[in-house]
């Protein structure tokens, strides 16, 4: 399949394909005679986890590891777990602070009254940090 067949079919943008390319994170498709890009079966389920993996939030560098793995099938899977655990862990922190941010705004927002900008809280308290209840 060309490019754009294999855009479509994994929804990924072709910029993102070349990308991922040029990064080694998917290979280099045989060319054709016209020298048009031809990609496979195998490119397209790399590309899938790839797009997968980002959207779990995965950085380069761990799918980078994952597909190591990946393309070492007889290899123990603890470094996978590894990898996903402590992505797990960041994950929970950050929902841990966008839910402080989102109790701090809230209370921010609780605290409008209407009226005036020189009267106005919200302007008040995002120019006073030492108003906000919480450290985010």
């Amino acid at each position: 399949m060309k490019i754009g067949e294999l855009s479509k079919a994994t929804g990924t943008n072709i910029e993102t394909v070349r990308y991922y390319e040029r990064i080694g994170l998917l290979p280099a498709p045989d060319r054709t005679a016209a020298n048009y890009r031809s990609y496979g079966e195998p490119h397209r389920a790399r590309l899938a986890f790839v797009r997968h993996s980002r959207e779990l939030g995965f950085t380069i560098q761990e799918i980078r590891s994952l597909l190591d793995l990946s393309d070492h099938p007889d290899r123990d899977c603890m470094e996978a777990d590894r990898i996903a655990t402590s992505h797990l862990v960041q994950v929970e922190a950050k929902i841990a602070q966008l839910e402080a941010l989102r109790d701090e705004l809230a209370r921010i927002v609780g605290r409008c009254r209407g009226g005036v900008a020189a009267d106005c809280r919200v302007i008040e308290a995002l120019g006073n940090h030492a108003m906000c209840d919480t450290r985010h």
